[in-house]
Formats: structure tokens, sequence, C-alpha cells
């Protein structure tokens, strides 16, 4: 092999060394991340949509734990937990009824550069902290989603781990309950991938003739085998690769909804208009063989936008102008916030306190907090509710 060429080998293992080296300054102790977390009395109301007065009441009289008490006689706050039984026992959980269909949703767009892992993390951790069963998917095998939920890749996850069992040629598992791992979130799961779930597409290419047939069956088995896991979570995410490939359609078959993230760059929005042809073709060939895709929404959002920037301003405008209401009206902000927490292999939601300003981190929370909120609405209109009146709002309003 050229010396050149193998410098490649080289560079990937130092790359990963790095990695670990980043995962476990990041996750001690242990090098396991953890999610340390609180809200406070004033936030875990404002969560609940109940008055701080009632969690009180129900501290008092024994049907919910007290929050236990510093050394200095200050409460810490409530962890992600505790806020999962408070819910529970105050009647304030949001999750679907058993007769409604579990949100699929895929995160996808084949542009890279988008924030499509972020989007998806954020996105998982913002419905954890309002109290959803959350499922999260990688298919893509760059494994940039399960980085951010603490797992490195090429060390702790094995290929059996991933859809791979499942979806390959010659298939050793039966159901997907084999690859679910529990997260530092008590309500997110993931199914993690890595570098080695790209076989399945090598060996799909290489089934010769029968390719089409298995082609299909891959598609309809990943749908099914989904559909028996969402029984236990109210939304699924699913972050295909950034490519049309075997693993993207079968994703984009097994969803129920799609979110396409874009960032305000003309590149941007020329190639998610590509995206959107492709998928239009691609859609019709399947129906076209019998193989079903059917959407309970659609919807693009915004990514990394510069609200100081005349360029990404004139882009949204064209991107509104073009794709109507399908453009969620809230966008997601560009904030230095979110890529120091992504240093820390870590999202908003996860930081105990601002890494910058108080100022910054309250911003970008607020403008997540609405971003994300715009997909939980749509999620609840798909089950034929919408968020459920505040107590403090009804008090106010009276």
């Amino acid at each position: 092999m050229n010396a050149i060429v193998d410098q490649i080998g080289d560079l990937a293992e130092a790359g990963e060394k790095m990695v670990e080296r980043l995962r476990r300054k990041a996750f001690l102790p242990e090098s396991r991340k953890e999610l340390n977390v609180r809200f406070g009395i004033a936030e875990a109301a404002h969560l609940l949509g109940c008055s701080t007065n009632r969690i009180r009441m129900a501290e008092e009289d024994g049907r919910l734990p007290p929050a236990p008490a510093t050394q200095n006689g200050r409460r810490p706050g409530y962890s992600v937990a505790e806020m999962l039984n408070m819910r529970s026992i105050l009647g304030a959980s949001p999750e679907r009824a058993p007769l409604d269909i579990p949100a699929i949703i895929a995160v996808q767009n084949f542009k890279g550069g988008v924030g499509k892992s972020t989007v998806t993390t954020h996105l998982a951790h913002y419905l954890a902290v309002q109290g959803y069963r959350v499922l999260v998917v990688d298919c893509d095998s760059q494994a940039t989603t399960t980085t951010l939920f603490g797992f490195n890749p090429h060390f702790n996850i094995q290929r059996d781990e991933t859809l791979y069992p499942y979806l390959s040629i010659d298939p050793t598992q039966v159901d997907l309950l084999y690859a679910v791992k529990q997260t530092p979130w008590p309500n997110v799961d993931l199914i993690p991938s890595n570098l080695e779930l790209f076989d399945v597409e090598y060996e799909l290419a290489a089934a010769g003739s029968d390719g089409g047939s298995v082609l299909a069956a891959r598609f309809r088995k990943l749908k099914q085998g989904l559909m028996d896991l969402a029984r236990n979570y109210d939304v699924v995410l699913l972050d295909p690769p950034p490519a049309l490939g075997t693993i993207s359609l079968a994703v984009m078959q097994a969803a129920n909804a799609l979110l396409v993230p874009l960032a305000a760059t003309t590149p941007d929005f020329c190639s998610t208009v590509q995206f959107l042809s492709m998928m239009d073709q691609v859609i019709g060939q399947l129906q076209g063989a019998g193989i079903a895709v059917d959407y309970s929404f659609v919807r693009l959002l915004c990514s990394k936008f510069d609200a100081n920037d005349p360029s990404h301003a004139m882009v949204r405008a064209i991107m509104e102008q073009s794709f109507g209401p399908a453009l969620l009206p809230v966008p997601i902000l560009d904030s230095a916030e979110i890529s120091h927490a992504a240093m820390r292999m870590m999202t908003i939601y996860e930081l105990e306190k601002p890494i910058g300003t108080p100022r910054t981190h309250k911003r970008c929370r607020a403008n997540l907090d609405q971003a994300m909120g715009q997909v939980e609405a749509l999620v609840r209109q798909g089950w034929g509710r919408v968020a459920p009146a505040r107590e403090e709002d009804i008090v106010n309003a009276a």
C-alpha cells in the first residue's frame, strides 16, 4: 500500500485515541457520563404547569418526598428522576394515551454540517425534560449522536450492539431489544452506532440480482422493529446518514414524520431543495414498489441562524417565501453556548451551570425551548391534543 495512503489509518488511530482522552476527561468519575442537572422549585413548577405551593403541599402531606437539603439549608433542586416521579404523583405526565401512535421522527438532510445530530440530541433532551419517554436511534455510521450521549463508538460499541445484527444479510437478531442502551437520562434510551454499521450498505449492494427484494424486506423489517419498540415510548428519534443509501431509505420508510434541519446559507438552501426533490422521487419509487411511506408532518427547521448576519436574514426570507408554513417559525440561533457544551460532549439541557455568561446561556436555553417546543406541539397535534393548560396561567387569567 502507498505510504501516503497508510497515513490515513495512522491519522484515524491518533484521532480515536484523542476522542477517548476527551471523553474520559469530560465524563469523570469512572469515565462515565452522568446527569447532574437539577431544577429549582420555581422551574419545577413551571415545567409541571402548577404552582410552587402545590409542590410544597404534596411534600408536606407525604405524597412527595421532600427535596434533600444541603449543608447550608438550601435545597439543591430536583433531579430528572425526581421530576418524573412528581409528574406521576401530581398527574402532570405528558405521555401519550395507549391508543396514540408513537411519533417516529426522522431528522434528515443529505447536506452535512447542518447540525442534524445536534438537533436530534437537543430535541431528545428537551422532550426528556418535558417528561416524555424517548428512544434515540443512531443510524449513522459516523455515530455523532452516540458520542454526544457519552459513548465512544470506537472503544465502547461493538458491531453487534448496533442495528447491524438486525439489518444484515444474515441477521442474528429477530427484534431490536438487544440494542437498546440506557443513557444518563432516566427517560431516554439509545440504540448506538459505530463505523461497522456501514457494512449493511456493502452487504445489500453485493446482494446481486436479488438485491431489490432483500432491500424491500429490510425496509419493512426496520419499520416493524421500530414499531414494536415504540410501544414503550412516546417519541422515537431517528438520526440517519447524511446520504442516500440503504439505511437512509429504510429510515425514510420507517418514520411517520420528517424534520429537516438546514442552515441559513445559500449552499444549504440549494442543497436542501435538491434533497427534497430527491426525496419526492424516491418516495414515488418506494410507493410504486408497494412500500408505504406516510408522514403525519414534514417540517423544515432553520439551524445555526445568526440574527446579526444580513446574509442569514436574506436566506431565511427566501426559505419563508419558498416553504411557507412548512418552515418552523422559530430558528435555532447560532450560539457559542451550544459549541462550548458540544466540546464537553453535552447539550444545553445537561449543563449544571452556564459555560459562558448567564445571559448568553439563558438566551440560548430559551431559544432552544421555543424551537424544540414547536416539534413537541406537532407531536401532540398528531395525538389530537394540544399543550395542557397551566395552573398558573388559569389563575392569572382569573
